[in-house]
């Protein structure tokens, strides 16, 4: 005889109340386990009518435990007493008629009862019991299950979880051994996946208790304040429903894990308002559909000679009659059907209720659909284990049994650990710990009208420990059809690193750091950029720098190639014009022949703006600063030759003219002047020559490829000595600037020479402070020096001598200016004329402005000698000017103004 245990009925009503010993009041018939008691009785009828074991009848007792350990034991005792083989003081170590136990259905029930048959080492089969604890053979020797062990279903969840990136979820578990123990399991598992619990909440496992309604406003209250969005609950599917209803009624929505005791509960899946409650998922035993089950559901009777009080009791609830089934038939009749609530006691009841002369005798198809008939496919492996090792036992062929009987439990218990056998293609066995194998499928509770479906997506396999998951038939709830994320944190993307916190899921997204990467997210450390690359911060992946110089297509580079180009162009049209209006007044006062060295001196200044641009190397940095100041110095000394030539010609003290025109050696100024720049910069590139430079910044992926002065006295004395030559320009030009206007040369001399030292002062700060931008800016200030000396030199002789009429820059107009400004001049002399002064002083004054002039134009320039010639017409400009009387006084002495 084989011993049923199921949980026919839900709870035990008013067990909090109960003081003394009485009978147990067994309350809300359970269809779920009802079904699956059927199932065991379908399966004994079916390998009874098979003659799998021949001349041998399988019985059964069945019994209801209520959901409730203490209910449970009651019943193990009355199935052990069976025939009276367990009196007060009888020993179990004979035969009872019960050989083995299938149930109980709650972990926390086959614990108790494990206990008491451990004791006497009668054999108990679960079909739906995981606890991890029961695994344990000291404590549960004679416990064996169709399934395997919560470890691995809390290890499925965890990866289930970790899957899709949940690492903030909240759990609610009863408060059941059960519970505890898979809510430990679950933790440890979790933990080594990097899932952490926001949060964990625990409900009374008895239905009655209390504080329940209470508890589970607080649990709804905890998840719709909390960020998880992913909730595990490890409860009766009883407790779920309760919780399911609040969430409904408040409109809260998450995505629900169920554990296998409601993963593939019917009672759940159709009740009012589920597709509100959101997505769920949740791991359920290997599963198979029974056809034969469904033809014994629909014509449902006790078998010959059997009694089945629960087949009485539901098809009572059924089919039966009852005062209240009137009264809800007679509002459907007056009202509308909207109007009429349907009581719970009522839900079961069928439309043919009170039309049925005998309820048990009638029949209809509503188990079929009320429960997944699927989920009774562990009870049927559990009798065929059962019955495989009977027949071991019992030495049975194909036509008899040979072997003994009335064997003892502990004999069956045994055979029952080595048996391997197949059911439906499938093998089965009991492995060390007493539990099948078989692995888990994984369910998705699928919208279908008002109501889910259950699909399977996956499975998880408990030999690789590994969950496989058929992502895209997944129909999800959210908005955007897209995976729903619970994080305690948002995911860090890639170029930025997880800062954790005290919880490892909570953490801060930082950037990498300048060098460092990370490629893919939420990676806890920066990776360290490989040799040669480098990377910026916040970067999620390094490359190699590139070389930054002043390129040829550089929109500045560009421009300043074609200034400098127009600059070539502008030195050879003046040096075209000044060959063929060399003989003109003009070109001499220019400077004659000097201008020819200024136009060379420029156009090797302008060939180092060249340099500038490109790829420097150690060659072009020496190259480009040497050219630049030789050839700018040249100028400036030709300018100097100029501005000397013209504070000479127009000094009136004859003592310092006398003394300074020693000095005036153009050849030798210009050489000197050269030379000692030579010297400069063959110091430098001796001692400490430019180079090529590569600056690398950690903020920048650029390697800045820059010609180095070296410790900058090179180059700043270089610069100097311009400066001073351009220093000297300015004030020799600035004491001479009160000369004849028409030729007058040392207002562009002292324009040309504000311009250099205005650039090159502004030039020096940012020269100074700025790296990159250093070539542009000096070959600018190089390009702008050139151009001031240009068009302050050049432009405005090539203008006179090409727009200007002839008679206007002759000789004659040139001695005429001279003239003039010598009359001018003395005009504002003659006051400060004493009456000592010799007679000829005045004159001597007058005819030194002349000769002077004169020189400018001829002994400088020509080599001639004219100035005899302009004596007699000053001498006589002087009479006519009625200036005759003033130099007759004796011993006047003349005094002179410095201009």
């Amino acid at each position: 005889m084989i011993g049923v245990l199921g949980p026919c009925h839900a709870k035990v009503e008013n067990l909090h109340k109960r003081i003394q010993p009485e009978r147990f009041n067994c309350t809300e018939f359970n269809l779920r386990s009802f079904v699956q008691t059927l199932a065991v009785i379908h399966t004994i009828d079916t390998i009874n009518d098979s003659g799998f074991l021949p001349g041998i009848r399988l019985g059964y007792v069945i019994c209801d435990t209520c959901s409730d350990a203490n209910k449970a034991i009651q019943s193990t005792m009355h199935m052990l007493s069976i025939n009276k083989t367990l009196a007060m003081e009888c020993d179990l170590t004979e035969s009872p008629s019960v050989k083995v136990i299938i149930g109980a259905r709650y972990s926390e029930v086959s614990i108790a009862v494990a206990r008491l048959l451990g004791l006497y080492m009668v054999p108990q089969i679960s079909t739906t019991s995981s606890a991890a604890i029961l695994d344990d053979k000291l404590r549960f020797p004679s416990f064996l299950r169709t399934i395997p062990s919560d470890i691995h279903q809390t290890r499925a969840l965890a990866q289930l979880m970790a899957h899709f990136d949940w690492n903030w979820v909240g759990v609610v578990s009863g408060d059941d051994d059960y519970g505890r123990a898979a809510l430990q399991s679950f933790l440890k598992h979790a933990q080594d996946l990097h899932v952490c619990t926001a949060f964990h909440e625990i409900l009374p496992h008895y239905l009655d208790h209390t504080n329940s309604n209470e508890r589970i406003n607080e649990v709804v209250d905890r998840i719709q304040s909390s960020k998880a969005q992913v909730i595990l609950l490890i409860l009766k599917g009883q407790l779920v429903k309760q919780l399911f209803e609040v969430m409904i009624r408040k409109g809260i929505s998450r995505t629900w894990i169920a554990s296998d005791s409601w993963s593939m509960s019917r009672s759940l899946a159709t009740m009012k308002g589920i597709n509100m409650i959101g997505d769920i998922f949740g791991f359920s035993f290997i599963t198979a559909q029974n056809p034969e089950l469904k033809h014994f559901l629909t014509n449902l009777s006790p078998g010959p000679g059997a009694i089945n009080r629960f087949i009485e009791e539901y098809k009572d609830l059924r089919f039966g009659c009852s005062e209240e089934v009137l009264k809800h038939k007679e509002c459907l009749n007056s009202q509308p059907a909207a109007q009429c609530s349907l009581p719970d006691s009522l839900k079961l009841k069928s439309k043919l209720a009170c039309n049925i002369a005998d309820p048990q005798n009638a029949n209809d198809d509503f188990l079929t659909h009320a429960v997944d008939l699927s989920a009774t496919y562990s009870s049927k492996v559990a009798i065929w284990s059962v019955v495989h090792a009977l027949r071991t036992l019992l030495k049975c062929n194909h036509s008899i049994c040979s072997g003994e009987r009335n064997l003892p439990p502990w004999k069956l218990l045994q055979e029952l650990k080595k048996i391997n056998f197949t059911v439906d293609k499938r093998q089965f066995f009991f492995d060390d710990s007493g539990n099948f194998a078989n692995g888990y499928d994984l369910i998705n509770w699928v919208r279908r009208g008002n109501e889910r479906r259950f699909e399977v997506i996956g499975e998880y396999d408990v030999r690789k420990s590994i969950v496989e998951i058929s992502t895209g038939s997944i129909e999800w709830g959210t908005p955007n059809k897209t995976i729903p994320e619970s994080k305690c944190s948002e995911s860090c993307p890639p170029g930025t690193f997880k800062k954790i916190s005290e919880i490892y899921c909570c953490y801060n997204c930082s950037k990498c750091e300048e060098g460092t990467y990370t490629n893919v997210s939420n990676l806890q450390n920066c990776l360290i950029c490989p040799n040669t690359t480098w990377s910026l911060r916040g970067w999620s992946k390094c490359q190699q720098r590139t070389e930054a110089y002043f390129r040829w297509n550089d929109p500045i580079a560009m421009a300043l190639l074609v200034i400098t180009g127009i600059g070539f162009l502008l030195l050879f049209s003046v040096l075209i014009i000044f060959v063929i209006g060399r003989q003109s007044v003009v070109f001499r006062v220019a400077g004659g022949n000097l201008c020819f060295v200024m136009i060379a001196g420029l156009m090797v200044s302008f060939g180092a703006v060249v340099l500038f641009v490109g790829k420097p190397n150690n060659h072009i940095c020496k190259s480009r600063q040497t050219m630049y100041g030789l050839g700018f110095t040249l100028s400036v000394s030709c300018i100097l030759v100029k501005a000397f030539r013209t504070f000479l010609a127009f000094l009136m003290d004859r003592n310092q003219q006398h003394m300074l025109n020693k000095l005036y050696k153009p050849p030798v100024i210009i050489v000197c002047g050269t030379a000692i720049q030579g010297l400069i910069c063959l110091f430098w590139l001796i001692f400490d020559a430019p180079k090529l430079e590569k600056h690398i910044s950690r903020q920048s992926m650029d390697i800045v490829l820059q010609c180095d002065e070296g410790s900058n006295w090179g180059f700043g004395i270089m610069l100097s000595y311009i400066a001073f030559l351009a220093a000297i320009c300015f004030i020799l030009a600035f004491k001479g600037r009160k000369v004849p206007q028409r030729f007058n040369e040392t207002g562009y001399i002292i324009f040309s020479m504000i311009i250099y030292l205005f650039v090159w002062i502004c030039f020096t700060p940012i020269y100074v402070t700025k790296i990159q931008p250093r070539s542009a800016v000096q070959a600018s200030a190089i390009v702008v020096s050139n151009y001031g000396i240009i068009f302050c030199h050049f432009v405005p002789k090539c203008y006179m001598i090409l727009f200007k009429k002839k008679e206007d820059i002759s000789r004659e107009a040139y001695v005429n200016c001279v003239r003039s400004f010598s009359i001018s001049t003395m005009n504002s002399v003659l006051p400060d004329i004493s009456l000592d002064s010799r007679k000829n002083s005045v004159e001597e004054v007058d005819l030194s402005y002349v000769r002077n002039s004169l020189e400018t134009i001829d002994s400088a320039d020509s080599g001639k000698n004219t100035v005899d010639s302009y004596v007699a017409s000053v001498t006589a400009l002087r009479w006519e000017s009625g200036l005759t009387d003033i130099f007759q006084y004796p011993r006047s002495r003349f005094r002179t103004k410095t201009i």
